[in-house]
């Protein structure tokens, strides 16, 4: 029998036991073992069947020879930083779903579960059910990837296809977000695009091999997206969708950055709409690679929770060595890697051919809203320090 603790007892945690209980006999088949949460790390009382099991003390679980693996499911850094590197010292695997955690402390705390023949591991930290990592890890390993981009937060893009769809404003689309339950109160990590940069960064991490910090990362998030440029984009079959995106340089860098984007009506990032995640690879043999599905919830979270609870326990030593240490150095200028853009300025046409002779002219009453060539950013801003703009957007 191999027996778990539990660290937290949300939306997570509790979808962690349901999915645990419900599929007990396949598990047993899959692993031929059974698998029992023993413990659950909680900070008050919850109305559940199994409320023996609650601990008050993280030293209780940490202490016990008999759990093997912990399950951390409390969110952000602390204590769950702490919690997860003194489980991994004690020579337990982890298991979690915290981006934050890993995109911060990830390399650090792979490093601990490689010298001790352990695992952490994260599939569930990003895009929730979506097996992504699995598949960048386990099912390219004949390829090299040359570019990623994903939609990787489901509550902006939820905001997104309301403002689409519905013509709804920033504000109420949000608003209507939060009644869901889609958007916290302050929803400043979804909208601002924190969450989807350390998704992002984790990807790139595992992809490129190096530890990128979010702090390194330019992000922008969905609070300037105009419902115009969204009503215009919509007439000539484009979309706005809140992007992470990593590649390759020519000079081998690593460009990297979080920020919304107009694509076109074709592929998986365009159709994702809703609560819904999604991401496209760029691979040298394999070509365009896509990934589909519910990027949370509590049953879509905890199904990927429990795939990696399943991997540990049928690993035999550490399954997946550490990236290697940050380098700051290899992250490239976002202003000076060629780009398409999306602008809409107060100038006619006329002024927008003169300046731009290979932009694709988007005709509509008011203003002029134009798709660039490729070109930097710093390029753009000089060509457009005589314009009247009303807004930019990246176009993939």
């Amino acid at each position: 029998m191999v027996k778990i603790g539990l660290l937290g007892h949300g939306v997570v945690g509790t979808g962690v036991v349901e999915v645990l209980k419900n599929k007990a006999e396949q598990l047993v088949e899959l692993t031929g073992e059974k698998l029992e949460v023993k413990s659950v790390l909680v900070r008050h009382d919850y109305d559940v069947d199994y409320k023996e099991k609650f601990v008050y003390d993280f030293d209780d679980i940490l202490n016990d020879d008999e759990i093997s693996i912990v399950v951390e499911a409390i969110g952000g850094t602390e204590p769950a930083y702490r919690y997860v590197k003194s489980a991994l010292e004690k020579g337990k695997s982890v298991v979690t779903s915290n981006k934050e955690l890993v995109a911060k402390h990830g390399y650090e705390l792979m490093n601990i579960a490689d010298e001790k023949n352990i695992n952490f591991m994260f599939e569930a930290a990003v895009g929730g059910a979506i097996p992504v990592i699995h598949g960048v890890r386990n099912c390219l390993k004949a390829n090299k990837v040359n570019s990623i981009a994903g939609i990787l937060n489901g509550t902006t893009n939820y905001i997104l296809t309301k403002m689409i769809d519905e013509k709804q404003s920033f504000d109420i689309a949000l608003k209507a977000a939060q009644e869901l339950g889609y958007a916290e109160a302050d929803p400043s990590a979804d909208v601002d695009g924190i969450d989807t940069c350390r998704k992002i960064c984790i990807l790139a991490d595992i992809i490129y091999g190096n530890h990128i910090l979010p702090e390194n990362v330019h992000t922008e998030g969905i609070r300037n997206v105009r419902i115009e440029d969204v009503d215009i984009l919509k007439l000539v079959g484009g979309a706005v969708k809140l992007l992470g995106v990593a590649k390759r340089t020519e000079d081998d860098k690593l460009f990297i950055m979080t920020a919304p984007h107009v694509v076109f009506n074709q592929g998986i990032l365009y159709a994702a709409n809703d609560v819904f995640n999604a991401a496209q690879l760029e691979t040298d043999n394999a070509g365009l690679m896509s990934f589909y599905g519910r990027g949370a919830g509590s049953l879509p979270t905890a199904s990927a929770v429990v795939n990696d609870i399943v991997e540990c326990v049928c690993a035999d030593g550490t399954i997946y060595p550490s990236w290697a240490d940050e380098n700051p150095q290899m992250v490239a200028d976002y202003k000076t890697v060629p780009y398409q853009f999306y602008v809409n300025v107060a100038e006619d046409a006329e002024k927008v051919e003169e300046i731009f002779p290979t932009a694709e002219i988007i005709h509509v009453k008011g203003c002029t809203a134009f798709i660039t060539e490729k070109i930097s950013e710093n390029e753009l801003g000089e060509k457009l320090s005589d314009f009247t703009v009303n807004s930019v957007l990246r176009a993939l």
